[in-house]
């Protein structure tokens, strides 16, 4: 008997043993498809950053109406910030505020002035994955957006600005900035429509003088990536300027043959830029 039973007790073992590695393989096998899952990056299905749009002088959110449309329809939520245009400090903390009742990850748009704003507002704040410039200012600590200006020639601003002084109720004064209405088409707007640029002009929001003078204390775009949108046929900030700043802060750039008000000219090309800045910070 005990004979007989041997050969049975040793079958019996193999296939014990048989069964005990194939549960071993399959359960290798899910553990390397499960590390594999959970370094293989972001997704199409990954949730998207919101994108947060700020304006700069002599415009409004509506500016960035067309690229707030593209993104949209390509799956981004979007939020177009009221820049109060009071001064990048002061403005950068408005900013701030609305940025912290966002929730998840943030790429940081700003355009001309509101390039000195989310400068200064995205620094220190982990949120913010990625900065997007639009024809707009990238100034380095203890530089102001008019010294960038007349870094280098070719803006014709100036000339066409109406300043408008006014009282506090406080008693303190200020001036604002606006553009003529009938020089806006040509300074800030020239590839835009006459009729759309009329619109823009009449609603445009006026800057205080004394924002465009304030020095920047702090610059983001320091250790956080950028991307920089250039416009060649810029009258507010001269192109030598423009490509100045970008280059100084690493950022990666593309040149479109457009004026100041790219946002409107060039819609699609912007939300390509900040697509791109998007998808590229969720890569780090």
């Amino acid at each position: 008997m005990d004979d007989i039973r041997r050969p049975r007790i040793r079958r019996a073992s193999r296939a014990v043993a048989a069964v005990t590695a194939a549960v071993a393989a399959g359960s290798l096998a899910v553990a390397c498809t499960a590390s594999t899952t959970t370094h293989a990056g972001p997704t199409e299905d990954a949730p998207k950053p919101t994108v947060v749009l700020v304006h700069g002088a002599f415009a409004d959110g509506s500016s960035w109406n067309d690229v707030i449309d593209k993104l949209r329809k390509d799956g981004y939520p979007v939020v177009a910030a009221a820049n109060p245009l009071r001064g990048p400090s002061s403005d950068a903390t408005t900013l701030r505020g609305l940025i912290s009742h966002v929730n998840g990850p943030v790429v940081l748009v700003g355009h001309s002035y509101g390039g000195s704003v989310i400068s200064t507002a995205a620094a220190g704040i982990d949120q913010v994955k990625a900065l997007v410039y639009v024809a707009a200012f990238l100034p380095a600590p203890g530089e102001s957006a008019l010294e960038l200006t007349n870094k280098y020639p070719g803006s014709t601003l100036p000339g066409t600005l109406n300043p408008v002084p006014f009282t506090n109720a406080d008693g303190s004064t200020g001036t604002d900035l606006y553009i003529q209405q009938d020089k806006f088409h040509d300074q800030f707007a020239a590839d835009v429509p006459a009729d759309r640029a009329a619109l823009a002009a009449a609603s445009q929001r006026p800057i205080l003088q004394a924002a465009l003078e304030e020095k920047a204390t702090i610059a983001a775009w320091t250790d956080k990536p950028s991307w920089d949108v250039i416009t060649t046929e810029d009258l507010n900030i001269p192109v030598a300027a423009q490509r100045f700043m970008a280059e100084r802060a690493h950022a990666q750039s593309i040149e479109i043959a457009a004026s100041h008000s790219v946002a409107v000219s060039h819609p699609d090309k912007v939300a390509e830029v900040i697509e791109r800045a998007a998808k590229g910070s969720a890569a780090h």
